[in-house]
C-alpha cells in the first residue's frame, strides 16, 4: 500500500488540474454512518417513507421527526483527518475544488475553500411553498413541520430523493470532471447518477483516477488507475505526507 501511495502522490505532484469527489465513506470517521449500512438512517427510516420529495409534501410533520434525527447527527460530527487532508491539499495548490455527495459541511469546517455541494446542504433551510431562506439557527423545531410566515412548510436546502441536483451545482461539478488531470475518488462507490457519472466522464477526457477506499467499488475495475484500499483517514494524511506539505 506504500507504493500505491507514493504514486499517487507523485501523480498529483505533477498535476495542474486536480479535483476530489467524496461520498459518505469520508465521513464515516467523523461519527456519521453512511444512510445505507447498519446503523444508517435508512436501518431506522423507509427511504421511500421518509426520504422522498412527495412524502415530505404529504406529510411533512412526519418528515421531519427523521430530519431531526439527522439533523442531531450533523451538528454534533467533526470533521477527521481526511477533511483536513484535503483541506491542506488546496492549500498547498495541488487540489482545485471538491465536488461533495454529502450534505454535512465538513469540508469547509475543515478549511476547504473551493466546495461543490452536489446535493446541497444543511446549514439552511427554505420554505417549500415561497421559497424564502432561513439559517438553520432561525428554525423553530419546537412544533413539526416548522412553518414559513406564508404558512408553507420549511424544508432543509438538500437533494429529496424525487428532486433533481440543484442547476449550477450540478453545471459546476461536471465542468470540474470535464477540466480535471487527476481525480481523487473518495469514500464513494459512485454508482447513483448523476454524480456516477462524474468519474467516466473525468477518464473521457483524459484524468487519472485515484480511489481511496477499504473496498473495491464499480469504478475499481473500470475506471480506477490507483486504489489504495484504506479508510480516507488514513490514506489521505499519508498522501499529503508523501507530497511533503
Amino acid at each position: 500500500m506504500e507504493q500505491a501511495i507514493r504514486q499517487a502522490a507523485e501523480r498529483l505532484g505533477k498535476s495542474a488540474r486536480a479535483v476530489a469527489l467524496t461520498g459518505a465513506g469520508i465521513s464515516v470517521e467523523s461519527g456519521i454512518p453512511d444512510f445505507r449500512s447498519p446503523g444508517g438512517l435508512w436501518s431506522k427510516y423507509d427511504p421511500l417513507e421518509y426520504g422522498d420529495i412527495r412524502s415530505f409534501r404529504r406529510n411533512p410533520g412526519k418528515v421531519w421527526r427523521m430530519l431531526l434525527d439527522m439533523d442531531r447527527l450533523l451538528r454534533g460530527a467533526q470533521p477527521n483527518p481526511a477533511h483536513y487532508a484535503l483541506a491542506q491539499l488546496e492549500q498547498g495548490g495541488i487540489l482545485k475544488g471538491i465536488v461533495t455527495q454529502n450534505v454535512d459541511s465538513l469540508h469547509q469546517r475543515a478549511g476547504s475553500r473551493n466546495v461543490v455541494e452536489f446535493h446541497g446542504h444543511g446549514r439552511s433551510a427554505r420554505c417549500d411553498s415561497c421559497h424564502r431562506h432561513f439559517p438553520r439557527e432561525e428554525l423553530d423545531l419546537g412544533d413539526l413541520p416548522p412553518l414559513c410566515p406564508c404558512g408553507g412548510p420549511i424544508r432543509p436546502n438538500f437533494v429529496f430523493f424525487g428532486e433533481g441536483i440543484p442547476f449550477e451545482a450540478q453545471n459546476e461539478a461536471f465542468r470540474m470532471a470535464e477540466r480535471c488531470d487527476v481525480l481523487l475518488v473518495v469514500g464513494t462507490s459512485a454508482t447513483v447518477a448523476p454524480a456516477s457519472h462524474l468519474p467516466i466522464i473525468a477518464k473521457g477526457r483524459g484524468a487519472f483516477i485515484i480511489e481511496i477506499n477499504p473496498q473495491e467499488s464499480e469504478l475499481t475495475r473500470t475506471v480506477t488507475d490507483i486504489h489504495i484500499d484504506q479508510p480516507a483517514g488514513r490514506a489521505l494524511p499519508a498522501l499529503v505526507a508523501a507530497m511533503g506539505l
